[in-house]
Parts: structure tokens; C-alpha cells; sequence
């Protein structure tokens, strides 16, 4: 799923620019990738397509700590917790940005989300948004640790 979420970042660097889900289907079934990973791409992609203001408020104005479910610590690793606290405290995010890009990890289902895919979702996150994107960041979120494959 990871490399098709790179694939589709890097194919398509205008979040509006990607063609719509049927055919971005045959696109990526065209490039190699499995049928079954293209379909729970798609799904994930509307998902995320969906989060806008009517789902989460404009803002999140707060002066405490977000805390983590038993849940999203079970999905989500320690590391990635504590990368996206920090990108929090770093206004690299948002406190409603952050609570998209857990929704988003959460919904993979993947035990212990590592950080190197947890910086993916945060991408996809503000990529599709279509926010300006600091290179730098780019550069930070598209790294990966070489010890944690993307599949």
C-alpha cells in the first residue's frame, strides 16, 4: 500500500490532479501493482478525500497534551506517537491535521504503525489538503528508516 501511496505522490504532485478512482485503478494495475492493494488504496484514498470541515471543525484550540487511546497506541507505534506530538509542537501540523493523520493510521488496521509510514500518511494527509509543502519537510516525510521495509 506504502508504494503506491509514494507512486501516487510522486506521479501526481497536484493533490487534485490524480484521475478519478476507475481510472487511476487501470493506471496503477498498469504500473505492477497488486489488484487487491490498488482496491485497498482506493478505499483509504476516499476516506481521506472525505475528511473536510464537516467532519472536523476548522480548528482545535486547546492547552493540554494529547492523549492516546489504547487503541491508536495499539496501531500506532511509539515512535510515530512521538514524531507527531513533536511535528504538533513544531506547527508543522495542526491539532485537526493531527487528528486526520491518526484517523487515517487507525484505519489501516497495521499493528504498531511505524514511523516511516506514519511520515507517509502525514504527507498524504497534507498533501491531499493541497497545502504548500516545504521541500524541506517533503524531504523529512519521504525518508524512511532503511531498517523498516514499506511492506
Amino acid at each position: 500500500m506504502f508504494d503506491i501511496l509514494i507512486y501516487l505522490f510522486e506521479s501526481y504532485f497536484d493533490a487534485d490532479s490524480y484521475p478519478k478512482p476507475e481510472h487511476l485503478s487501470r493506471k496503477l494495475f498498469a504500473a505492477g501493482f497488486e489488484a487487491e492493494e490498488i482496491t485497498d488504496v482506493l478505499a483509504w484514498l476516499a476516506v481521506l478525500q472525505a475528511q473536510d470541515s464537516s467532519v472536523y471543525p476548522e480548528n482545535l484550540t486547546h492547552t493540554g497534551v494529547r492523549l492516546f487511546s489504547e487503541r491508536e497506541e495499539h496501531f500506532i507505534g511509539l515512535e510515530a506517537r512521538g514524531f507527531l506530538l513533536f511535528s504538533e509542537q513544531q506547527r508543522l501540523i495542526s491539532p485537526v491535521e493531527r487528528e486526520m493523520i491518526i484517523d487515517r493510521a487507525v484505519a489501516l488496521g497495521q499493528e504498531a504503525l511505524p514511523l516511516d509510514q506514519l511520515k507517509l500518511i502525514m504527507l498524504m494527509v497534507l498533501w491531499r489538503r493541497c497545502q504548500a509543502l516545504d521541500p524541506l519537510l517533503v524531504e523529512d516525510l519521504l525518508s524512511a528508516t532503511p531498517s523498516t521495509p514499506f511492506h
